[in-house]
């Protein structure tokens, strides 16, 4: 998979080599909603005791399915889902993503998609299997990090490799193209507007990959330090929205990204931001860098929380009961002594959680 070392591609279309064509999917039709009952039964989920962030403290109510419940939260709080299973949550988020994109994909002939690491990349499996694999107008997306390691690319820690080993280099669920270990490339230099754009071309494998164009991936340079790869990300970002790839807010004058996938640490923190780290205040940068993070490697870069609140829609995706007492505490009636990273999304869009039972089993 090539990949623009954000440093945007846009720019050096005419200096790239050519690119193997790439297959064009038809435009994405939403599939009809096929729920197991017609018009699912209305049920009450009751809550221990009354919540101090704003949930009705005697009650909420929720839509219910066989496999999913519906809980109605405060706007702030957005929308709540909770799944049987893992496995019908990653059917449900491949469904939201895929409807995003076909809405996105005719309205702006964009879609603009920010992964996060950890478990998330897992739940995104059901995208890159029948119906979506063929029916998602891939060539629309540009896939950008709200936050990285700052490691080569080929380290362990690096969420560009997480995303491309679980995500980027699948085919219909099964095949998979391989992984250059050394991820060899060439540096191509140029000039705009003053700034000094670099950018690694890796030849894209000819079969077994999502087909995203290579030149719409973009990775941090992880050539520079942890503050010149932030510097870098952000200075890429800007271009794009200058060149109106990336939305941006009338709200905020920030990038306001179509969808953003979130996971959330058993800690509460989300992206880079963590429990009681100055950066989490941080509200200057577009992208910022950390050396001391809480969680190894320390070096990283991450968007700060204005930039992920201002995205058109975003979604956490948690399972597991490990992380239970954060999710009672973000939408329960759990206490913390200070606000957590993951109580500051707060999107000036939609905001939609997805649960399985496990994590939503103290709620």
């Amino acid at each position: 998979m090539a990949f623009s070392s954000c440093s945007t591609t846009a720019i050096l279309r005419t200096s790239l080599p050519p690119l193997p064509s790439l297959r064009r999917s038809p435009p994405y039709t939403p599939p009809i909603f096929q729920s197991l009952v017609a018009n699912p039964p209305a049920c009450s989920l009751r809550l221990h005791k009354s919540s101090r962030i704003g949930v009705n403290p005697e009650e909420f109510h929720c839509k219910a399915s066989s496999s999913m419940a519906e809980i109605a939260t405060e706007k702030a709080k957005g929308k709540v889902q909770v799944f049987d299973s893992e496995e019908d949550l990653a059917v449900s988020l491949a469904k939201h993503t895929a409807d995003l994109s076909d809405k996105f994909a005719k309205r702006r002939g964009a879609f603009t998609v920010v992964l996060s690491g950890g478990s998330l990349i897992k739940s995104l499996r059901k995208l890159v299997e029948a119906p979506y694999i063929d029916a998602v107008e891939w060539s629309k997306w540009h896939v950008f990090w709200v936050d990285e390691r700052v490691v080569p690319k080929d380290h362990e820690d690096s969420n560009y490799k997480l995303a491309f080993d679980g995500f980027l280099s699948k085919e219909g669920g099964e095949g998979r193209a391989s992984l250059a270990v050394n991820y060899p490339y060439a540096m191509l230099h140029t000039k705009d507007g003053g700034y000094s754009i670099c950018q690694k071309y890796i030849k894209p494998e000819p079969t077994g990959q999502v087909p995203i164009p290579p030149g719409n991936v973009y990775a941090i340079n992880d050539a520079l330090s942890a503050e010149g790869a932030a510097d870098d990300y952000e200075t890429c970002l800007k271009h794009l929205v200058k060149s109106n790839i990336i939305d941006i807010s009338q709200a905020t004058g920030l990038p306001k990204f179509d969808l953003m996938l979130l996971g959330m640490g058993p800690d509460g923190h989300v992206a880079s931001l963590f429990p009681g780290h100055p950066l989490v205040q941080a509200n200057k940068q577009w992208v910022a860098f950390i050396k001391d993070s809480p969680k190894p490697p320390p070096e990283r870069i991450t968007f700060t929380f204005p930039v992920i609140n201002s995205s058109a829609n975003i979604a956490l995706v948690v399972a597991g009961a490990g992380k239970a007492n954060v999710v009672n505490v973000a939408l329960g009636n759990g206490q913390s002594s200070d606000l957590l990273p993951v109580q500051m999304v707060s999107p000036e869009g939609e905001l939609t959680w997805f649960l399985d039972k496990g994590a939503a089993s103290q709620l």
